[in-house]
């Protein structure tokens, strides 16, 4: 997988479809579990700190958003943090480093998505970091790939949106899942012409029928 992803539309990232996600949280188990030491649910129910997600299902007007970090380009916690541990990889991924976090809360502030969280019990901020060795192993990010039902899609955001506008272009055509007109080729019968029926043709039917 190529790496310096520029310009932005071919950054890598995750597209979150909230009307596919059910909010069954498999994506929360899939992180926490990616995250902690043993890399396997029984280990990591063991373990001490408890292992926590980088992301969060959030239910907003009946819809359920899995909220993550956006990796922004021009990152306002990175800006924000004092000691330089929150840094961008080559591949544009926004990761923070614990051993350089103080705890002083700058980054959860700087924020515009409320991302990064303060955990006491690591007594750090954790945030997600799109499972960047495991993209660079040519791996999904754990939630994307715990995802039942595709409401997260990890690629080239200019390759995601073309395969959304596809869908989107489908759905008006085919006039089923997106309100829209829908041009329809009327389907006319069409009717044999029958020359009109004649009195000799009424004597030629009966010529056979004996009537005694």
């Amino acid at each position: 997988m190529d790496s310096i992803v520029s310009p932005a539309s071919d950054k890598l990232t995750v597209y979150i479809d909230p009307s596919k996600c059910m909010g069954c949280r498999s994506c929360e188990i899939a992180c926490a579990i990616e995250h902690s030491m043993s890399k396997n649910l029984f280990g990591a129910i063991q373990e001490k700190p408890t292992p926590k997600p980088r992301l969060k299902v959030v239910v907003a007007d009946f819809f359920n958003v899995p909220m993550r970090c956006q990796h922004c380009e021009d990152a306002p916690c990175m800006k924000a943090c004092p000691t330089g541990a929150i840094s961008k990889t080559e591949e544009g991924f926004v990761v923070l480093n614990p051993n350089k976090c103080i705890g002083c809360l700058m980054c959860v502030m700087a924020c515009p998505f409320g991302h990064p969280k303060y955990e006491p019990e690591y007594k750090v901020v954790l945030k997600c970091d799109s499972c960047v060795e495991r993209v660079r192993e040519g791996k999904l990010p754990a939630c994307v790939e715990a995802c039942p039902t595709g409401a997260m899609k990890f690629g080239r955001l200019s390759d995601i949106l073309e395969e959304v506008k596809r869908k989107k272009a489908e759905s008006l055509i085919s006039g089923m899942k997106v309100p829209g007109m829908v041009y329809v080729k009327p389907i006319v019968e069409k009717k044999e012409e029958k020359e009109p029926f004649k009195p000799m043709d009424l004597y030629r039917m009966y010529t056979s029928v004996r009537w005694y």
